[in-house]
Parts: structure tokens; sequence; C-alpha cells
């Protein structure tokens, strides 16, 4: 079963319609997220939950759908559906939502037979002003997986997927060192975790590239700083579980990143396509 580049503009397009923009102070914009990411899961036919808390008076929400529900062991696949600021978010980070709807809709058509119960998390206050807080959703979430004892076999966060250039030399770096090791052509996509994690990160990286049409690279940071943790995934080794994020390298490559000019028509969901292809096969094979 494939992934259907349909569903991933209609998903992308709802969201980035949305007005006024769906940022930390917009929360009728964020409800319209979570009502539309409800029904999504619904009609996959998972068991979908609200995880509510509140900041400064205003409540929010991070929705949870489950397939395979059991006491045992468990893989997290999430995405944040909040923007920064006033703009669309296309590629940061409706691309991601879009993904995990259709991850999500692949699982629940497919029922595949699996050992494990696998949580899809829409994630709201991942961007600023919360990010690297404690009132991150995905902190939120995770905390509780912590507190109930929860034993979680990894996290994969999806984080800007939708951002890709076919043009050489469109790939830049933050260094040299790293500018001799992977692609200098933006079309592909990249596991990125730390070396604490680097079994993980490499059996998902091996699982996306033997059901994928794009090329999959991997990279292992030292550090939980710097570029290794700018998403959701780092709450997740703070309680110590596997976690790792899937990207397209956002504001190394994406000249749109925070801006208005995070539309749309700047994504390529041919590739994204793919992306969901590969991932979806890693998370339906990590027995």
């Amino acid at each position: 079963m494939k992934a259907q580049k349909d569903r991933l503009y209609e998903d992308v397009r709802f969201l980035t319609e949305i007005r006024p923009y769906r940022n930390y102070l917009n929360v009728e914009s964020l409800e319209k997220v979570c009502a539309y990411t409800k029904d999504a899961f619904n009609k996959a036919g998972l068991t979908v939950e609200e995880q509510k808390w509140t900041v400064d008076g205003r409540e929010y929400k991070n929705i949870i759908a489950t397939y395979n529900k059991s006491p045992g062991k468990r893989l997290i696949v999430g995405a944040h559906y909040d923007v920064c600021g006033d703009q669309p978010g296309a590629d940061d980070n409706a691309s991601a939502v879009a993904g995990l709807l259709e991850t999500a809709r692949l699982t629940g058509e497919s029922q595949p037979e699996i050992d494990y119960q696998i949580d899809f998390v829409a994630y709201c206050l991942e961007e600023p002003p919360f990010f690297g807080s404690q009132e991150m959703g995905s902190f939120i979430h995770a905390k509780s997986l912590y507190d109930d004892g929860v034993e979680v076999m990894g996290m994969i966060c999806y984080e800007m997927i939708g951002y890709f250039s076919d043009e050489p030399n469109s790939q830049p770096f933050p260094s040299p060192e790293l500018a001799k090791l992977y692609p200098s052509t933006a079309n592909f996509i990249i596991v990125v975790g730390i070396d604490s994690y680097a079994d993980f990160n490499q059996r998902i990286k091996s699982l996306m590239a033997g059901n994928s049409k794009i090329d999959v690279q991997v990279i292992s940071f030292p550090s939980k700083a710097g570029l290794a943790g700018l998403s959701d995934q780092r709450n997740y080794w703070h309680f110590g579980y596997p976690a790792l994020m899937i990207n397209d390298t956002s504001f190394i490559r994406n000249p749109n990143y925070h801006l208005k000019s995070d539309t749309i028509e700047t994504l390529n969901f041919d590739k994204m396509t793919e992306v969901i292809n590969g991932s979806f096969n890693a998370i339906i094979n990590l027995a």
C-alpha cells in the first residue's frame, strides 16, 4: 500500500488556508486543526483521545490516535501543528502533519500485524515562545508516558518534509565537514538523531530506504544541543527514550523558514509522498 499524493496536498491546503494563522495566540484556529485531525484519525479507524493542558489561561491539546492498543511496547509517531507567528507554515509544519495523517490512514487501511502499539500524536506548542520549555506538547506527552511506566521502543518525529530541489549545489551545509559527507543536491530526506541511539537511527534509515524512491540519509550527532534537537524528539531523549527526526534539513535548505513565503506552492508533493512511503515501511516493520 502506497501513500496518496492527493491526500497529502489536501491536508496541507486545509492547514495553510486557516485564518487567523495557527499560532499559539489563535486558539480557535488551533481548534480547527484539532477537529480536522481527529476526523482524519477516526476515519482511519483508530482510537482517538485528547491530551489537554493550560498555559497563561489558554487551553491547548495534543491529539493522540492509537493503532493496536496493547499493554506492551509502544512506538510514537508525531508532528507539531502550530506555526511560528503569522505565516501559513506549509513546510513548517503542515507538510509533517499531512505526513502524519497519511501514515495513520495507511496503517488503518492496511491493518499490519505487529506486536507493538503505535500512537500517532499531533502536538501543539512546538514553536516559540514555548520551544525548549516543559510546556511543549511533546514534553507533556513524553512525561505522561514516563509517569505511566510505558515501554517506549522509539519515537519518530516528522518535521518539515516537503521542500526539495533537483538543482545542482542546491543543498547548503553549516560546516565543510558535513558538506563532504552528504549530497550537494537538495533532493534527499535525512534521519536526524544522536549517537546514544545510533542503532535506532540506522534501523529507521535502512527501512525507509528499502521502500522509497527518494534518497534517505542519516546523521547521528554527538550532542543533544544544536541541530540535533530542534524539534519534538528532544523531549523524548529527556526521559531516556530513543527518538529521531525525519527532516528536509529545515532552514539549512528552505529559504522560506518562518516566513510568509512558506506556502504550498513551494512544496514537492511527489517527494513528500516517497518520504511517507519509506516512513510507513519503517513504522510497521520495527519488530
